[in-house]
């Protein structure tokens, strides 16, 4: 049947389990559940912002009778993602909940030649494992119950097409849309929903930090992008997932690059994804040549910087970045 007339999700009276719920974009997208009427429960590993973020949920609870929970785990393990379900599902009579938001992660952006093995590898467990490993444990435990459920993946604009600075951030971002475009078509065999959200810049307490080892040129091409808040992307994020989106792109620029880099994920509106498809095709390569025109005259305050770093010794320095 045609999405159009396909009945809308209502999260009411459903156990929505989000992960990173104790701030930014998670603590929108669990108050904005909430204040529908889902019982929610949310994860992170800070338990001060759990209490607090608990204090925020309680404020919107609508009905006595609702469930709100908090727990404090580390996700980036599948042990650790297989025991905060565990202990979510256990005020629900050990019932897997009905929908998944994997909102949790972290992104701190350099140059590649400053990172280390340290942060690469932490750098892909806050982007994919972090999500990666509830998906598999929320999945098996769905398919095992023979429980209709949805998995919502949180990726980026860097999911589809990436920048200076993110070359450890990135990947995982991009291996997150090739996860969700395989179990799209992999849970169709279990009548699971998949939905992965691809915002851009959003102004929450995370930006904050990543905005401290960000590049001064990745800060620079990033100045068109306008931005939206936590709550503007919860509230686009869970329309998408209620009207039943696969990919999800709230905002002008996120649909552009969705329309023109989906791959073979299915298409929303043939109609308007057909113009958002027209505009990346005309305006994508004016732009790309845009940013490495930006990105090349930006090579003498970069060799500065990497001069006070320390980046080069007496006998390495070599004008092959001027």
């Amino acid at each position: 049947m045609l999405r159009i007339f396909s009945k809308s999700w209502d999260p009411k009276n459903k156990h929505c389990y989000v992960t990173g719920g104790s701030s930014g974009l998670g603590l929108a997208v669990a108050k904005l559940l909430v204040s529908k009427g889902a019982h929610v429960s949310i994860v992170s590993r800070d338990a001060r912002r759990l209490e607090n973020a608990m204090k925020e949920l309680e404020a919107v609870r609508t009905f006595p009778h609702q469930i709100l929970k908090c727990y404090s785990y580390d996700l980036v393990t599948a042990a650790g993602s297989r025991e905060a379900l565990d202990a979510v599902c256990e005020p629900h009579q050990g019932k897997n909940p009905d929908a998944i938001f994997m909102l949790a992660g972290s992104c701190h952006p350099r140059f590649f030649i400053e990172e280390t093995e340290e942060t690469m590898r932490t750098q892909m467990d806050q982007t994919y494992w972090v999500q990666a490993w509830t998906a598999l444990e929320a999945s098996k435990r769905m398919v095992r119950d023979k429980s209709k459920g949805k998995i919502v993946f949180h990726s980026a604009y860097i999911g589809y097409i990436t920048l200076i600075g993110y070359a450890a951030y990135g990947p995982g971002r991009m291996a997150l849309r090739a996860l969700a475009d395989t179990l799209r078509q992999e849970f169709l065999l279990y009548d699971i929903d998949v939905h992965i959200a691809f915002p851009g810049t959003m102004y929450t307490p995370g930006y904050d930090i990543e905005n401290a080892t960000k590049p001064k040129i990745t800060l620079k091409i990033e100045e068109t992008d306008p931005g939206m808040t936590g709550d503007q992307y919860a509230k686009g994020l869970l329309r998408g997932v209620q009207n039943g989106d696969f990919h999800i792109s709230p905002d002008l620029l996120g649909n552009i690059f969705r329309a023109s880099m989906r791959g073979v994920a299915p298409s929303g509106n043939f109609m308007v994804d057909s113009l958002w498809n027209f505009i990346g095709w005309v305006g994508l390569p004016i732009w790309r040549m845009s940013v490495d025109s930006t990105v090349k005259g930006h090579r003498k305050e970069h060799e500065e910087y990497l001069t006070s770093k320390g980046f080069y010794s007496s006998d390495t320095k070599s004008s092959t970045l001027s």
